[in-house]
């Protein structure tokens, strides 16, 4: 299969988008632009075409996807809201949509199974990026998309990124530049409480915790929900598969190819001799530890001299593709101020490390 791009520039973004929309509307998958990632993108009521997406990634059926809606009223149409879990998730959605703010509910039986992973819970948002709205808007349902990347590996956050990891595979990304977000969307698992409504934080990113405060108790999830709980229950009885209630949740994820080593402390790290190593620096400074740690073969920085969470957000991946591709037998990165963003970076981090 020969893989296209096409560009959604201004002049001609209507000529991309219509091309997407055809391929899409015959059930296959195609590549689109958001603000936060570049998402794998499949009709989520077609389940052969979402079939497809999987096949693409490698990605294991056990791991649900996100479904993408065209509309802020459209939540109703595939999710089942009591009224009062719907009082605190059209809260979220005035608050927060369009943008990366993901929300797990009660699904409906129009959601397939294939989407959801046989969970009786959808992952919805509303992306900000004009590219997959308008696509969204013209397919006429919503869209089944994870990042457009081999399964477990760095996610990408241009249209360059996605040909080197998904050439061949799929028929055609569009190319909306490079994304303003650079980390994948805040997931919350959404439920009714006694006074304030629940807010589980399934997986950090650029919408923070204290973004969401004001909305309900964030927690983090020590468990799995009843519905999941239930699940796993089930499938561990008849020899099933992992339950995971939402994408990016595995242990392991956003990884390089070469070993990725994430330590708290500098003086965690010991080289092994003979091997040449890379820095992921948070920005670059000899007062955080590591600079003069070793003699690096190669040094990135998230965020040089400055620290500032957004711009080191934004970078994360490309850097690490960079490294990556650098020629280094290891990477060693250090971590960013567990605050705000950096927590979502931190994360990400971690589930990309091989000792963690």
């Amino acid at each position: 299969m020969e893989t296209e791009i096409v560009y959604a520039e201004e002049e001609n973004s209507s000529e991309a988008i219509t091309k997407a929309v055809r391929l899409l509307s015959d059930g296959d998958v195609v590549a689109l632009p958001t603000e936060t990632v570049y998402g794998l993108g499949a009709s989520a009521l077609d389940e052969e075409a979402v079939a497809k997406v999987f096949e693409a990634k490698g990605r294991p059926s056990f791991d649900p996807l996100i479904i993408h809606l065209s509309t802020r009223e459209q939540i109703h149409d595939y999710c089942d809201l009591s009224p009062g879990l719907n009082d605190v998730v059209q809260k979220l959605i005035q608050a927060f949509w369009p943008g990366p703010l993901t929300m797990v509910l009660p699904k409906k039986d129009i959601v397939p199974d294939i989407v959801t992973s046989g969970l009786a819970t959808v992952a919805v948002r509303m992306s900000a990026h004009p590219v997959m709205q308008e696509v969204c808007k013209a397919l006429g349902t919503p869209i089944a998309a994870p990042s457009a990347n081999r399964f477990g590996r760095i996610s990408p956050t241009s249209a360059g990124a996605v040909f080197k990891e998904l050439d061949g595979k799929i028929p055609l990304i569009v190319d909306g530049g490079a994304c303003n977000s650079g980390l994948e969307s805040t997931i919350i698992r959404v439920e009714e409480g006694e006074g304030k409504a629940l807010l589980h934080l399934l997986r950090a990113g650029p919408v923070v915790k204290e973004d969401l405060q004001e909305y309900g108790k964030v927690v983090r999830p020590k468990k799995l929900s009843e519905r999941a709980m239930r699940a796993k229950e089930e499938r561990a009885e008849g020899g099933g598969s992992p339950v995971v209630e939402a994408p990016g949740m595995l242990d392991s994820h956003y990884a390089p190819s070469i070993p990725l080593y994430f330590h708290d402390k500098p003086e965690d790290f010991t080289p092994e001799e003979g091997k040449r190593y890379a820095l992921l620096s948070y920005r670059g400074q000899v007062r955080d530890g590591y600079m003069d740690l070793y003699d690096w073969d190669v040094v990135e920085e998230l965020s040089p001299g400055k620290g500032k969470l957004a711009e080191a957000s934004v970078r994360l991946f490309h850097l690490l593709r960079m490294l990556d591709e650098s020629g280094v037998d290891a990477i060693v990165a250090e971590p960013v101020a567990e605050t705000g963003l950096g927590v979502a970076i931190n994360d990400r981090l971690r589930r990309a490390s091989v000792n963690h």
